[in-house]
């Protein structure tokens, strides 16, 4: 099964993060399937770059985002979509 997560780089204390497609059972920083994005939260505000086209494609073939991708894509729709209000 494949997932979408995180996978750390970057220094010590400056973490920056790649959002890969990667077969659920591998370790954190090992090969991944494809890059789908970046993520870097120290940056004020935080910078965040995803490519919604191939998100969606492997969303639609069975992969399932990890918590924290999840939360990403709300907080960042592609262009055209409105954000969701949490209540």
């Amino acid at each position: 099964m494949l997932a979408i997560r995180l996978a750390r780089f970057g220094a010590k204390k400056k973490p920056a993060y790649r959002v890969v497609v990667i077969e659920r059972e591998r370790a954190r920083n090992s090969r991944s399937v494809e890059v789908v994005g970046h993520y870097n939260p120290i940056a004020k505000p935080a910078q965040v770059d995803l490519d919604h086209d191939r998100i969606q494609y492997w969303l639609k073939n069975g992969a399932q985002p990890s918590d924290t991708v999840s939360r990403l894509l709300k907080a960042n729709p592609a262009t055209g979509e409105q954000p969701v209000a949490s209540a």
